[in-house]
């Protein structure tokens, strides 16, 4: 049962997280939050919601879809499923659908980021704002506009988050957001007045390039061993650096020495950012390291991270 914990955490996190901030705390609140939510459900609840998160984590929408809303009928007034349900519907292009349920989600848990994410992104995948469904959710709710501003800052739509912060009562929040704002604006102006500017000049490659080149043609000729030799280098002279960890994991999963690989890759997951693509190649050695381990609870952990439209 505690292995299937972990996978739950994924989707009960969403609404434990009210920012992508204090990692730490909040998987330790994830995961015993998720221990007591478990115990209140049926075996059977438990079996289709754990099954509805795998085959959304392969893209079968449609069989997610369905096993959600059966555990819909176990539990109609549960906001988690309300939210799988709006990514599920969305993710499957059923736009309508995915912001009723978006629209739920958000009126069950108005203060939580993630939720509120989730229906932004299907407001704009229709071309339109949250606007359009402003009189369906509580707009006006403090914490629904410091993560609506979060959101907006973090698509560099800056004048609309500035127009949020405006409107907001003046805070520690609204200042330091504005102060960011404006510095992310200036920066933004000052690179563009450069790339007005023509400059010719000859550039040498910098040494994080050399690794990239060296190790993608590596691994280009599947030789696996010099690859996972070349990326080990590249992590101790760049040991912040994402993308070798998934290489060097990637290598070491090839050689079989897949043990490794899960230690290497998940060291590199505390250093991803916004690179959806990377999350997702790493998600997936993960998969494949820990399901060669036998270790088939954490392997669907990782298979149910994996995003899709990346």
């Amino acid at each position: 049962m505690r292995g299937r914990v972990y996978i739950f955490i994924f989707a009960l996190g969403l609404f434990l997280i009210p920012r992508p901030s204090c990692a730490q705390e909040n998987e330790i609140r994830e995961e015993e939050s998720a221990e007591v939510f478990l115990e209140e459900y049926t075996d059977e609840f438990q079996e289709k919601f754990f099954e509805a998160l795998k085959q959304k984590g392969i893209e079968n929408y449609d069989r997610a879809v369905n096993l959600l809303l059966e555990c819909k009928q176990l539990d109609p007034n549960n906001s988690v499923l309300d939210h799988e349900l709006a990514k599920a519907y969305l993710a499957s292009k059923q736009v309508v659908l995915a912001q009723q349920y978006g629209i739920s989600a958000l009126n069950a848990r108005p203060d939580n980021f993630w939720v509120l994410n989730t229906l932004v992104d299907i407001t704009q995948r229709q071309g339109l704002g949250l606007e359009v469904v402003k009189d369906k959710i509580p707009y006006n709710n403090t914490k629904l506009q410091e993560n609506l501003a979060v959101i907006y800052f973090k698509q560099e739509n800056f004048e609309s988050a500035l127009k949020i912060l405006n409107g907001m009562k003046s805070s520690v929040f609204s200042k330091d957001l504005t102060s960011r704002i404006n510095n992310s604006i200036k920066n933004r102006e000052n690179t563009e007045v450069q790339k007005d500017t023509i400059i010719v000049e000859v550039q040498k490659e910098s040494p994080m390039e050399n690794y990239v080149s060296n190790i993608s043609g590596f691994l280009v000729k599947s030789d696996f061993k010099n690859a996972a030799s070349v990326s080990e280098e590249a992590l101790e002279n760049f040991p912040a650096q994402p993308y070798f960890y998934y290489t060097y994991g990637l290598s070491l999963n090839k050689l079989n020495k897949h043990k490794e690989a899960v230690a290497i890759l998940e060291s590199g997951l505390d250093y991803l950012l916004d690179d959806v693509d990377l999350a997702n190649k790493m998600y997936k050695e993960l998969v494949d390291a820990n399901n060669a381990l036998g270790n088939s609870s954490k392997a669907n952990m990782y298979l149910s991270k994996l995003k899709s439209g990346s």
